[in-house]
């Protein structure tokens, strides 16, 4: 018996070790905050020096270059520091995916079946997730988590990383549902193509039209006088057809995106592409279709092998002189998305300005997720998600996040990373 309760004591011990329960939610603060004195990038290409901005309740309330705070109000000395808004990741898994494939039970992203736009992400959202916290720390305080799966895969959310739970986390629920087109792309037959192959173009364009006759029969069941609810699945995408749900469609090549617009003109949706590696090609016919672009991950390979290697980041800068509204995100597995500001940092460096790709990871993606109208930028109104950085936050050799809130509320920066750094600058007596 002693045996078993030295093992228990061990697992308990081990696991306190890889938890962060010392990091808590901050209470909603109600009163005046003032930061002073900041640069302060407001998200839609101004920059304000000397500026100051009043907090009241969890909105911003005044921004002006000198304010005087209130007897009561807590004040951040921001001098010399950059103020900039809550960054957003427009695309990814966070909170449904913990440890990737190799522990499944912290993993729940994918549905099984090929239509499932009645599956919503928000409910497997986990709060706890020991990522979150290493992403507040560089500045991100949004997201929009997706579903994966095949063809429809649900329904996605915007979530703040600053909750006890998914209740608490959403931001703006069931924004609109993700389509992961089959590829286009022709792949030579795998060991040598010996023996019968299938056509694997033929089954992409079957799984594709198989798709359009999901829409079409929703089309015909939202045009009833009265649906009689029965039907979770068209009931589900009702919002496809008045436009107050978007439709993110995942694909990359030129083909594909000539799909999408299909969708745009024979359904109406407001649609989103997320990948759109090849989106250059065709920059001013999106523009025309009013169809927006999350490009996933700036530090790749380009997708034809004809490409510039460095395409992918330039991509921003000719969707931005197009007029395409596009936003970056980062969903490389290794980094989990913390190299958002940094896959935007690069893109300012093949013809983006600052302000421009500091907008692809702020103010256009909320616009694209629907949620401009509270976050975004730093403005009048709006809820105080702001961060403060010692450095230019697109810049790895001196970003550096002092400060962060969300909807006002100043959050506690510690992460998993963080206390190992400490624990082991302990243990080797680092000062």
């Amino acid at each position: 018996m002693k045996k078993y309760l030295l093992i228990l004591a061990g697992l308990t011990i081990s696991l306190a070790g890889m938890a962060q329960d010392d990091v808590y939610p901050a209470p909603a603060y109600k009163g005046i905050t003032v930061i002073s004195n900041a640069t302060v990038h407001v998200g839609n290409g101004q920059v304000l020096e000397n500026t100051s901005i009043q907090i009241n309740n969890g909105k911003i309330e005044k921004i002006a270059p000198s304010i005087q705070a209130p007897a009561n109000a807590k004040l951040v000395d921001a001098t010399g520091k950059h103020v900039y808004p809550g960054l957003i990741l427009s695309n990814t898994n966070i909170g449904l995916r913990e440890i990737a494939s190799q522990v499944k039970g912290s993993n729940d992203y994918n549905e099984i079946g090929d239509l499932n736009p009645n599956i919503k992400s928000i409910v497997a959202y986990n709060a706890d997730s020991k990522i979150i916290n290493t992403l507040r720390s560089n500045g991100i305080l949004f997201a929009n988590v997706a579903p994966q799966g095949s063809l429809i895969a649900g329904s996605s959310s915007v979530v703040q990383f600053d909750a006890w739970n998914w209740q608490d986390a959403v931001y703006k629920e069931n924004n609109g549902f993700h389509f992961y087109m089959p590829s286009l792309m022709p792949r030579p037959a795998r060991f040598g193509g010996a023996g019968p192959q299938a056509d694997p173009m033929k089954e992409a364009f079957t799984r594709i039209d198989m798709v359009k006759a999901f829409f079409t029969e929703a089309k015909a069941y939202q045009s009833q006088a009265a649906g009689n609810g029965n039907n979770l699945k068209l009931e589900a995408v009702k919002g496809l057809f008045n436009k107050s749900q978007k439709l993110f469609i995942h694909c990359d090549i030129v083909k594909e995106m000539l799909i999408a617009i299909d969708f745009v003109r024979e359904f109406g949706f407001d649609v989103t592409i997320v990948g759109g590696s090849e989106s250059y090609q065709m920059a001013p016919l999106l523009k025309q279709n009013n169809i927006s672009v999350i490009l996933q991950q700036q530090h790749s390979l380009p997708t034809s092998d004809d490409d510039d290697v460095d395409q992918p980041f330039k991509t921003p800068s000719i969707l931005q002189k197009a007029g395409v509204l596009f936003a970056i995100t980062d969903e490389d597995e290794t980094t989990t998305g913390r190299n958002l500001m940094f896959n935007a940092g690069t893109a300012s460096s093949y013809g983006l300005s600052r302000e421009e790709a500091l907008a692809a990871i702020t103010l256009n993606a909320a616009k694209i997720l629907g949620v401009a109208d509270r976050s975004g930028s730093i403005e009048v109104g709006k809820d105080a998600n702001i961060i403060i950085s010692q450095g230019d936050i697109l810049d790895m050799r001196n970003s550096v996040v002092v400060n962060a809130f969300i909807q006002g509320r100043e959050l506690n920066l510690t992460d998993k990373h963080k206390q190992l750094n400490e624990r082991y600058k302990k243990k080797y007596g680092i000062k």
